[in-house]
């Protein structure tokens, strides 16, 4: 028999640095989650993740059980991680702060591409790249 669906909350949280703090604690508790048994899991989860932000879909069903599905970082994130950066242009019209080759794009695509609504890899790279232009980052000829 399927379980019915309560709610699905949807968080960004540090990988590996789930507390039962805001934001999480908050969000959770008004559902009634074993607030530490979740973030033991989403920590055991994410160890490999440290110092990434993890969104995280969590389906919660009657009775308090849960089950969290966790997706790719932001693309924004990937793109600075890619191309050593600690922040995007705060002017991206104006100020143009990195280049991208072709290959460092399709490597964020490609990574971020089971989040995005699409299986074509050049769509996905396109997606990217609009994310690349709103940080002031241009593709290198």
């Amino acid at each position: 028999m399927a379980k019915n669906i309560k709610a699905v909350v949807k968080l960004q949280i540090e990988g590996g640095k789930a507390t039962p703090a805001p934001p999480v604690g908050p969000a959770l508790a008004q559902h009634g989650i074993n607030m530490g048994q979740f973030c033991t899991d989403f920590n055991n989860k994410t160890q490999d993740r440290t110092g990434s932000t993890v969104p995280v879909e969590i389906t919660i069903y009657e009775g308090g059980s849960y089950d969290f599905k966790l997706k790719e970082s932001p693309a924004s994130e990937l793109l600075l991680k890619e191309l050593g950066l600690k922040k995007g242009s705060g002017n991206p019209k104006k100020n143009k702060i990195a280049e991208i080759t072709k290959e460092q794009l399709r490597r964020v695509a490609e990574k971020k591409m089971p989040d995005l609504n699409t299986n074509d890899i050049e769509v996905a790279e396109r997606i990217i790249m609009g994310t690349a232009k709103n940080m002031g980052i241009r593709l290198k000829e």
